[in-house]
C-alpha cells in the first residue's frame, strides 16, 4: 500500500504538541454572578436603596443585586400580586419588602418563608428594638424578616403658601401652632380664610393614619384587633376618634378631597395644591420623588399636633420559593444592616429601625437639604424615642383598606356625612371576614 503523505495540519498538530510545555496558561473560566432580585413597593423615593445596591454590587462580583421597586400603592396593588406568587410557588422576588399592615398576615404563614435563622440572622436581635424584632418571627417561632424603617411622625408644610397665608414659615414656629389637633384646626381656619388657591390638608387618607397612629397606643395599644385577633373595630375608642377628627376636618372644607396615591394626588403635591400632610419619616422621600427638583425649600418639616406616632415601617423577607435564599438572606442581611439603613436615610429619609445606626453620627447628623435644611436626624430620633408598638392583627390591611374607602367617599361627597360611621364598621366588619 502505499504511504500517505502527512497533510499540514497533521504537522502543525504534532508540532504544537511537542511546545506544549511553552505555550501559555489558560485563565480559568469566571462562573457568572448568582443574581439576586429585590422587590419593594412606595412612592417617590421609596425603600431608599439605590446607593445601598450599587454598594453591594461593586463589592460583591459573585452575586449581584437587582432592585425594582413595583408601585406606590401597597394594600391593594402589591400586596394581592405577592400573596397570588407566594400561594403559585413561583413569581416572587428572592427578596420581598412587606409593609407593616401585612407582618400579621405573612407571620400566620410560615410555608412561605425562608427561616432567616439557618443563615445565621438570629443573632441580629440585639440590632433592634424588641416590636420590630418580634414581628419578624412567624407563628412557628422562626426568623421569617428583618426590618427596615420605622415610621416616625412629623408635619410637612409648605413654606411659601405659610407665607402666602400670612402665617409663620419657621419650623419652630410652626410647630408651637398646632400643639394639639384643635389648634390645627383654627390654624386650618386661618389658612382657608387667606384664599392662597390651595387647601389646607391633601386629603382624609393620611390625616386618619396620622391620628390613629397617636390614639392606638393610648387604648391598648391596639387598632382594628386586639391582641387575641378579635375585630375591635367598632368599640376602640381609638378608631373612633381618628375617623371623628378627620369628619370634622372634612365637614370644614380644609382638604383637598384627595385620595393618597392617586395621579390627582401626585399632581397637587407637585403643583401646590394643599399647605401640610402629616409626614412619617418615609414621606419625605415620597415628596421629593413626586414634587421634584421645582419643590426643593419650599417645604419644611415640623413638630406634628398631639405628639409623635409611628406609622409605617416595612420589613424584608426571602420566599422559600427561591432558588438561591442562602446569597438572597445575605443581601437582606446587608439592606437591614447599619450601612443599609443609613444609606436608605439619606437617600430616602427612610428612618432606621436598626439601633445601631440611630445612634450613627451620619443619621443623627442629617439636615435635608430638600426641605429646608431641616434637621431631620434630629427631629425623627426624638419622635421614634419614646414609641409604643401597636399590634395590628392578621387582616388588618384588608380592613384599613375597606374603611378608607368609606372615609375618602365621605370626604369627597359620595358618602353623607350622618351615614359615614355606620358604612365605616360595615366596610371593615366585611373586609375582617
Amino acid at each position: 500500500m502505499k504511504p500517505t503523505r502527512p497533510t499540514i495540519a497533521a504537522i502543525m498538530t504534532a508540532a504544537l504538541a511537542a511546545c506544549g510545555t511553552t505555550s501559555a496558561p489558560q485563565t480559568p473560566a469566571q462562573p457568572e454572578p448568582i443574581t439576586i432580585t429585590v422587590h419593594t413597593f412606595g412612592g417617590g423615593e421609596n425603600f431608599g436603596y439605590d446607593q445601598a445596591v450599587a454598594s453591594w454590587n461593586a463589592a460583591h462580583p459573585d452575586i449581584r443585586v437587582t432592585y425594582q421597586n413595583l408601585t406606590d400603592r401597597f394594600e391593594d396593588v402589591y400586596l394581592p400580586q405577592l400573596l397570588q406568587r407566594l400561594q403559585a410557588g413561583s413569581g416572587a422576588a428572592d427578596v420581598v419588602a412587606v409593609d407593616e399592615g401585612a407582618m400579621g398576615l405573612m407571620a400566620a404563614r410560615p410555608q412561605f418563608f425562608t427561616d432567616l435563622g439557618q443563615y445565621g440572622l438570629q443573632s441580629r436581635k440585639v440590632d433592634f428594638p424588641a416590636a420590630k424584632w418580634e414581628a419578624g418571627v412567624n407563628a412557628d417561632g422562626k426568623l421569617f424578616a428583618l426590618g427596615t424603617d420605622i415610621g416616625g411622625m412629623t408635619m410637612c408644610y409648605r413654606r411659601d403658601l405659610f407665607e402666602k397665608a400670612g402665617l409663620p414659615t419657621a419650623r419652630e414656629e410652626v410647630g408651637r401652632l398646632w400643639p394639639d389637633w384643635n389648634a390645627y384646626l383654627e390654624v386650618g381656619k386661618r389658612f382657608e380664610a387667606a384664599k392662597t388657591g390651595a387647601k389646607f390638608i391633601d386629603g382624609p387618607n393620611t390625616l386618619y393614619n396620622v391620628i390613629l397612629s397617636q390614639e392606638a397606643p393610648k387604648h391598648g395599644n391596639v387598632a382594628y384587633f386586639d391582641k387575641g385577633g378579635q375585630l375591635v373595630l367598632e368599640s376602640n375608642p381609638a378608631i373612633r376618634t381618628s375617623f371623628d377628627r378627620v369628619r370634622a376636618f372634612s365637614e370644614a372644607g380644609m382638604t383637598a378631597k384627595l385620595q393618597a396615591w392617586s395621579p390627582a394626588w401626585d399632581k397637587a403635591i407637585k403643583g401646590g395644591g394643599f399647605a401640610t400632610m402629616g409626614c412619617p419619616s418615609w414621606m419625605l422621600g415620597v415628596i421629593e420623588g413626586k414634587a421634584g427638583p421645582a419643590g426643593k425649600g419650599k417645604w419644611d418639616v415640623a413638630a406634628v399636633p398631639g405628639g409623635s406616632g409611628n406609622w409605617g415601617g416595612s420589613w424584608l423577607a426571602v420566599p422559600r420559593q427561591s432558588g438561591h435564599p442562602k446569597e438572597a438572606a445575605r443581601v437582606l442581611d446587608f439592606l437591614t444592616g447599619k450601612d443599609g439603613h443609613v444609606m436608605a436615610f439619606e437617600e430616602a429619609g427612610a428612618f432606621p429601625s436598626s439601633l445601631p445606626a440611630q445612634r450613627d453620627p451620619k443619621v443623627t447628623g442629617l439636615k435635608n437639604a430638600y426641605f429646608s435644611d431641616a434637621p431631620t436626624g434630629q427631629i425623627f430620633s426624638a419622635s421614634v424615642k419614646d414609641l409604643l408598638p401597636v399590634f395590628l392583627g392578621e387582616k388588618h390591611a384588608q380592613v384599613k383598606t375597606a374603611v378608607e374607602k368609606v372615609i375618602e367617599g365621605m370626604d369627597q361627597g359620595a358618602v353623607p356625612y350622618e351615614e359615614a360611621w355606620a358604612r365605616f364598621v360595615a366596610a371593615g366588619v366585611k373586609a375582617a371576614g
